[in-house]
């Protein structure tokens, strides 16, 4: 830096320091040091500089002072939109981080912040004063070569990220325009400079099959191929049950029980019977004993234990443990003697678990039964179908009973029930989309929600009591500001919502979605009310479920495909063994809170990963329908247009723009969008025809007109041809 410039810091810093001088806001600094307006700039970047030294801080009110301010340290989670927030460890609150206070942060780095401003509704700003590491080493994207220069740039998948990728032509690993690329960053720029890297992998042509989801694959990181020994242990550790196997063991192979999974499903985790009897019901949740074969701190631990998740992806999924082991001798598959660790639950007629017994057991599944299949049994009654599995059926229906009274059971005391439809992609060979369609939550789903629950609830509870180290599944309340929020939204539509001194009941949401059920705002309600939820995680501590409005909960129910299930069930053996010790309790201490922080991340990143290819393939679906009309439901409003979801669970949105019949102006208190001329309303909830006119594969986006109904009467046929 030149002399001139260390003088006026010298000069800037001196005056702060002053004792004849109380802290000063930028303005008063800038009046005081007789600053013209082109030398502000030059002012602020010294302010900045000696913040970052120490040297001075600035105050909750926007005064410069003497001394440091307290820094705090977080990850720094970016938006699309430049801004990002800071996640502060050990706080439940984040801190917002404008897009001019970043310092050059990128989505997912460690950083320490400084606030800024905090005001008494306790929302926080803050500015990040330094990068303590890095987040994103590699970065997914399209690659472009520059024509006759000597480099090209990666565009990234991530919108998160803002810059492209400057690469070198000796570093672009022989890349062409179109290919899909991996680029690791040498340097992330900063003063003007675009961030740089070298291209360590092509996944493939942007137009080539399976490109796309690979793409997204190594996007988020996911590992594929297990390492050769991990392979190698799976296959070794995979024989058959054997009479040494099953010593010790309660014998269930006389049991009546039945999987009920959906039609694709190869790794069946969880079996389960029921017995009526006159004043209760015998239910029996029986899990595949996967911790049998996955020997703590083996290299098959490692590796589930990195993967955290099995992770489904629209045309694959991605194992977290070997084909060997999920699709075989850990799958309860009919006919086949399995290990499992079974809760067996007495229930009373109000759904009470008045008993239960959780014990290692050997099991012998019936049947192998669909959703499908036991649907047509229970609502279809359909003779076929019951006759094929007439010896099952007075199981089925004693299920269909219990199943409604534990479902009412848990209404009674507030669980909420988010009941949004999933989306079912039918896809070809090549991994297009044919078909994109709601998923049937039908009856036989429903049941074995209901059981599994039952059961997670019952073990959670058995072993909170015991006071031994334990994981739970917990949700935490939500948050004040959020809560309130939502009550003073729904106050436009004639709701309210009973909030008690700084907490809400779940039992409060429930009521209110009831309410709401069969409004045209039901969607968005529904919607607004999820949102203002904080997202579930794994604990060491029990802290409760506030979703299910239950005391006590964990996931005990599918240690094939989720890490904390499998680590449970380590600990439920050593203590059914008499292992559980003063040194296995200490073990056990000292690694559960890095296990549970790991299996929330990992959970995390797999639903990011699964949302990001359905949207990939919503989008390439309506791509091939440009030009189409659909039939859709208003589901969201904003200023600049409104969001439409078709049938299908596709939503777009209308753009202000794409409504030229007349200027609409939107009005936030009411929720509906009003022409300036016409007077033509449109509210939310209201049923509209679209046109698909545009699809955006990198932004994941797709762009919808209205058409009016004088369009419709004038290719009724055109019509009613497109909406099939």
């Amino acid at each position: 830096m030149d002399k001139t410039f260390e003088k006026r810091k010298k000069v800037v810093y001196d005056l702060i320091c002053d004792d004849l001088y109380t802290p000063m806001k930028f303005k008063e600094l800038a009046v005081l040091l007789r600053v013209p307006k082109e030398n502000k700039d030059e002012l602020r970047q010294i302010l900045e500089l000696l913040e970052q030294e120490g040297k001075i801080f600035l105050s909750k009110r926007g005064k410069y002072c003497r001394g440091e301010a307290k820094r705090l340290v977080g990850a720094y989670r970016a938006n699309v939109k430049g801004y990002g927030f800071a996640e502060l460890q050990g706080e439940t609150q984040d801190v917002f981080i404008s897009e001019e206070n970043t310092g050059g942060a990128l989505d997912g780095d460690t950083v320490e912040i400084v606030i800024t401003k905090e005001d008494t509704s306790r929302s926080r700003e803050g500015k990040v004063v330094k990068i303590l590491s890095r987040g994103i080493t590699k970065v997914v994207g399209l690659y472009q070569m520059n024509p006759g220069k000597s480099f090209g740039f990666v565009l990234p998948d991530n919108q998160k990220l803002q810059d492209d990728i400057f690469i070198p032509v000796e570093k672009s690993k022989g890349a062409v325009s179109g290919h899909k690329v991996v680029a690791e960053l040498t340097s992330y720029g900063g003063d003007g400079k675009k961030p740089e890297g070298k291209i360590i992998e092509i996944i493939g042509h942007v137009n080539d099959p399976g490109t796309d989801i690979m793409s997204i694959v190594k996007g988020y990181e996911l590992p594929v191929e297990f390492p050769e020994k991990v392979l190698r242990q799976a296959d070794r550790v995979s024989k058959p049950v054997s009479e040494a196997d099953m010593a010790g063991r309660k014998d269930l192979r006389d049991v009546q029980m039945v999987t009920i999974d959906g039609e694709d499903a190869k790794d069946l985790d969880d079996a389960v019977s029921v017995v009526c009897k006159d004043d209760c019901y015998l239910l029996g949740v029986h899990i595949a004993d996967v911790t049998n074969y996955i020997q703590e701190n083996s290299a098959l631990d490692h590796e589930a234990r990195e993967r955290g998740t099995s992770v489904y992806l629209a045309d694959r999924v991605i194992p977290m443990l070997p084909h060997t082991l999920s699709n075989g001798i850990c799958s309860l598959n009919a006919g086949e003697d399995r290990l499992a660790l079974s809760c067996i639950m007495t229930v009373d007629l109000k759904g009470n678990v008045i008993d239960h017994e959780i014990a290692e057991t050997v099991i012998h599944v019936d049947r192998r039964m669909t959703y499908t299949s036991v649907k047509k049994i229970l609502v279809d009654r359909d003779e076929d179908e019951r006759d094929k599995y007439k010896e099952l059926v007075p199981m089925f229906e004693c299920m269909q009973e219990l199943s409604g009274i534990l479902r009412e059971k848990r209404r009674q005391r507030g669980s909420i029930d988010f009941d949004f439809p999933e989306t079912k992609l039918v896809l070809d060979d090549n991994g297009r989309p044919l078909e994109i369609k709601p998923y049937d939550r039908n009856v036989a789903t429903k049941i074995i929600e209901d059981f599994m629950l039952l059961a997670n609830e019952t073990v959670a509870q058995d072993y909170y009591w015991q006071e031994l180290p334990f994981v739970y599944r917990t949700h935490e309340a939500p948050d004040d500001e959020k809560i309130k929020a939502l009550a003073a939204f729904i106050n436009n539509f004639g709701y309210s919502m009973h909030i008690g001194v700084n907490e809400v009941r779940p039992k409060e949401i429930q009521k209110l979605l009831v309410k709401a059920e069969g409004t045209p705002e039901e969607a968005l309600i529904s919607r607004l009310a999820l949102r203002s939820m904080r997202q579930a995680r794994y604990m060491p501590e029990n802290t409760g479920h506030f979703g299910l409005a239950a005391a006590y909960y964990t996931h005990f129910t599918s240690p094939i495909r989720r890490y904390p299930d499998l680590q449970i069930h380590r600990i439920i053996k050593d203590n059914l063994r008499g292992r559980m010790n003063d040194a296995k309790i200490e073990h056990y201490h000292s690694i559960l809170e890095e296990v549970t922080k790991h299996s929330s991340e990992t959970e995390r990143r797999a639903d990011e990963a699964e949302r990001e290819t359905i949207k990939l393939k919503k989008v390439e679906y309506m791509q091939e329908r440009i030009g189409q009309v659909f039939e859709g439901v208003i589901s969201g409003m904003t200023k600049w247009g409104m969001y439409v979801e078709l049938s299908n669970t596709i939503e777009g949105l209308v753009h202000v723009v794409h409504m030229p019949d007349d200027h609409y102006d939107y009005y936030d208190s009411a929720h509906e969008m009003v022409g300036e001329h016409t007077g033509n309303v449109y509210k939310l909830g209201q049923k509209v025809s679209v046109r698909v006119i545009d699809t955006n594969r990198m932004m994941r986006t797709i762009d919808f007109e209205i058409v009016t109904e004088g369009e419709l009467e004038d290719g009724e046929d055109e019509w009613k041809a497109d909406s099939q």
